[in-house]
């Protein structure tokens, strides 16, 4: 199978070690802005034989077209997600399968009945967050006569070791992309009811609860923008819910922390006037605080996703929970954040390159992904799902 890797930054470097170690991929074209520091990281790998390198100025449509006219097989998108729609377009007018470790766009919604007819496969949402996640939350409804509650958490943060400085935090993606999510209105359902949380309120006391998890001691969790919306996808009526959550985790203190900041109004979209600049106040805070917060040689990150469902199933009450713990790679030096976007999206497309995926359309991991593969081929790759099913 022939496939086309764009992007090739934290997690894509991941992806092409996957892709570049398995027996099913014959060909790969990976492209990149930085087409140098490609070519050394192929040629340091000894991969050169394999992987052609290819320079891609993905804010240019004709870039992106010109290497979709190589006809591969699966195409996987890990550029930054300005450039989520016009990959999309590119892919479906050449006829290339394609997944991304994105939310869906209006756009992409709009593609699926073209897709579809096209016989192409459009799988976005394959990473850790959302991804694996979700195909572990279709997995588990799926599974229930009638389901109650629902609670997600997911994670990137430094092991215990690791996580010394003040914030208890370092970064795994763009500290910028973490400071935007920071500051998004959240929804969570309280029985039955929608519960808007607005940007400045998602650190306050009454939204924030611990957990114990996989062993960790206790992590304190906040609500990450829209639980709702997965009501639909699963296809709930929201009043049969009696809770329905999707949360962050963090080490405790992180949340009084940011509280402290976003009541200062440091995390609003509104630029400030400095001696007659305006400043993006989280891209500011970002370029100060991102090089402190680095991992340093041999410092292990985790990433945590955890599913918990509640429900009915044959008149008898029963919970399911799934739990993904993954630490830094040692051999590798891939971090766990790599480890669970990376190697996802290289499964997402090696499965619909070798038939193991079959449907067509625009693909939700959440109904399309059968957790059987999921979890068999991240199991090959050292990442495990442990199940709990309680009666």
């Amino acid at each position: 199978m022939k496939i086309l890797l764009m992007g090739v930054g934290l997690q894509g470097k991941a992806a092409l070690y996957d892709l570049a170690n398995s027996e099913q991929v014959t060909e790969i074209i990976a492209a990149d802005q930085d087409l140098e520091g490609l070519q050394a990281l192929v040629a340091a790998a000894g991969h050169e034989a394999r992987i052609e390198c290819r320079s891609l100025d993905a804010a240019d449509m004709a870039s992106i077209e010109h290497l979709m006219a190589e006809k591969p097989d699966v195409a996987i998108d890990l550029l930054p997600p300005t450039f989520i729609d016009n990959v999309a377009e590119a892919a479906l007018k050449n006829g290339v399968h394609l997944v991304n470790t994105f939310y869906t766009t209006p756009f992409l919604d709009q593609l699926a009945d073209r897709a579809e007819a096209a016989e192409i496969a459009i799988l976005p949402e394959f990473g850790m967050d959302p991804g694996i996640d979700l195909v572990l939350l279709g997995t588990a409804v799926h599974s229930l006569d009638q389901v109650t509650e629902i609670v997600t958490y997911g994670s990137g943060i430094p092991a215990p070791e690791a996580a010394g400085n003040p914030l208890k935090y370092k970064v795994s993606w763009t500290f910028e992309g973490v400071l935007n999510s920071y500051n998004q209105p959240a929804c969570i359902i309280r029985d039955g009811k929608a519960i808007q949380i607005g940007p400045a309120e998602i650190f306050d006391p009454v939204n924030i609860h611990e957990i114990e998890t996989g062993g960790l001691g206790r992590l304190e969790a906040f609500p990450n923008e829209d639980a709702a919306k997965y009501a639909d996808m699963l296809g709930l009526k929201t009043e049969q819910l009696r809770h329905l959550g999707r949360y962050t985790l963090r080490w405790p203190g992180h949340a009084a922390f940011w509280r402290t900041l976003a009541q200062l109004h440091l995390l609003d979209d509104d630029p400030v006037d400095v001696d007659g600049h305006l400043v993006d106040k989280k891209r500011f805070l970002a370029s100060v605080l991102e090089p402190q917060l680095q991992y340093g040689p041999g410092e292990v990150d985790l990433g945590i996703l955890r599913i918990d469902v509640k429900g009915v199933q044959g008149n008898k009450p029963r919970r399911i929970i799934y739990e993904v713990i993954d630490r830094r790679d040692p051999q590798t030096g891939f971090s766990a954040m790599s480890r669970l976007v990376g190697f996802t999206a290289s499964i997402g497309a090696q499965s619909i390159a070798g038939g193991t995926i079959t449907t067509r359309g625009l693909l939700s991991p959440a109904n399309d992904i059968p957790y059987t593969i999921l979890k068999e081929e991240l199991g090959k790759r050292g990442i495990s799902i442990t199940s709990e099913v309680i009666d």
